[in-house]
């Protein structure tokens, strides 16, 4: 096995951070050298035609000396987008309480159905035209 390998399964202290199809990893790993350093791993799943699925994975590494920075300028862009846009989330479809329009179509189909009386129609039939 490489070494390179052997790095990536050195991990010290993980989270992981689920959000919908995507979830985030945090781990720090340990360099040959034995100082520590910051992997941060999106993984988003995407379904096939077929019913399988796949996910794609998208890496940071993020290493001590540029902590500082990273987090100063994380935070600020996380303030920038709360302080022009708030806290609420605009799109309805990352809101706990999202249903879809076709998840609401049986309910209005049967209230529709309901409100249609067809005790009053007649019946005809194509002779009779």
């Amino acid at each position: 096995m490489s070494d390179h390998y052997t790095m990536e399964q050195e991990e010290i202290f993980s989270k992981v951070m689920r959000a919908g199809r995507r979830t985030y990893f945090f781990d720090v790993r340990s360099t040959k050298a034995g100082d520590f350093y910051l992997t941060i791993t999106e993984s988003k799943k995407f379904t096939n035609d077929d019913g399988s699925y796949h996910y794609k994975k998208h890496k940071i590494y993020l290493y001590k000396e540029d902590f500082t920075e990273f987090k100063d300028t994380l935070e600020e862009m996380i303030n920038y987008v709360i302080d022009e846009k708030g806290e609420e989330v605009i799109s309805e479809r990352h809101q706990k309480d999202y249903k879809k329009e076709t998840d609401d179509l049986p309910q209005a189909a049967e209230q529709e159905k309901e409100e249609t009386d067809t005790s009053n129609f007649t019946d005809v039939e194509f002779d009779d035209i």
